[in-house]
């Protein structure tokens, strides 16, 4: 089982795993540590009863080579903003997130991390502790290979950002033994044998929206716009003017405003559909300001689903 080494780290006498809590298929088991390696961030456990975790298959591993990629991810954790139940209660326990998003390649060069852009939580209840504890040990997926494991959360980097501990760089910063017990217990290859995660599966650039009909019914544009309300750029009033000032005039002055962000973005696109190409402009400048991120690949998507219904 593979998970962030300070997750274990410290006096730890004994481990004991739980998958499926609270499901029909739970099950637990102890465990023993059988790699602990703090320079890249991963520790290895066995479980004790292997009968258990039978139904496990294989896991391929992939690289990320430094390049102008952003390349789709998911991850699987216990972050803490899933935290559930009340004070005291017996019924307190935190959720799984199944958290996606990208990783903008070229970002965390010098820490040799990934950088996962994601969806930040919504709120921030206590600026000691960061909403994302617990999230640390979840694997980094990507075509079907894991990439890394979540190591830390940078407070400076807010909340929409987490790092990882990348696969490539295991195979410096582990010794020969630690690189043995990776391939002996994780099925670790040999560094020439490992595949890389790009290519096929990059994002797609979505197409554009000029044809879309201007009497598209509310409920076609529900998937884009709730996917445009979480993007920085639309949330703020002075970001969003800026926005509105790159585009078509006609929007700002034709659209009907609502102190509500979702109702105001909702008459901002339907302003946009009357007047062909300003939908792709409002498009192209939220892409310019708020970047790569798993905010804009959720837009993307949303853009492309519309493309694809409407021809």
């Amino acid at each position: 089982m593979l998970t962030a080494a300070h997750v274990v780290a410290g006096p730890t006498a004994a481990v004991r795993v739980r998958f499926d809590a609270d499901r029909p298929g739970e099950w637990t088991s102890d465990a023993r540590i059988v790699l602990l390696a703090e320079a890249a961030d991963i520790a290895l456990l066995e479980i004790a009863d292997p009968a258990a975790g039978a139904g496990a298959g294989p896991v391929r591993y992939a690289s990320v080579p430094d390049a102008d990629l952003v390349l789709p991810f998911s991850a699987v954790g216990f972050p803490r903003f899933k935290l559930r139940g009340h004070d005291g209660g017996n019924g307190r326990y935190r959720d799984s997130s199944h958290v996606t998003g990208t990783v903008s390649v070229l970002s965390n060069r010098r820490e040799g991390t990934l950088e996962l852009a994601v969806a930040p939580p919504q709120a921030d209840p206590d600026p000691r502790r960061s909403p994302w504890e617990g999230m640390s040990g979840a694997a980094v997926w990507c075509d079907g290979a894991v990439i890394g494991v979540v190591s830390a959360h940078h407070r400076t980097d807010g909340l929409g950002r987490l790092a990882a501990s990348r696969v490539e760089h295991w195979y410096d910063a582990l010794s020969p033994d630690e690189l043995d017990r990776c391939s002996r217990y994780a099925g670790l290859p040999a560094r020439h044998g490992l595949g890389a995660a790009t290519g096929s599966r990059q994002l797609p650039v979505p197409g554009g929206l000029a044809g879309l009909p201007a009497d598209l019914p509310l409920r076609e544009l529900a998937d884009l716009v709730d996917a445009l309300v979480t993007l920085p750029s639309l949330r703020a009033p002075t970001s969003l003017a800026l926005v509105l000032d790159s585009i078509s005039a006609e929007i700002a002055a034709n659209s009907p405003r609502d102190p509500r962000l979702r109702m105001d973005v909702y008459g901002i696109v339907r302003t946009c559909l009357r007047y062909p190409g300003t939908l792709d402009q409002l498009l192209e400048a939220v892409r310019l300001l708020d970047g790569p991120s798993a905010e804009m690949a959720h837009v993307d998507r949303a853009v492309a689903q519309l493309a694809v219904r409407h021809g």
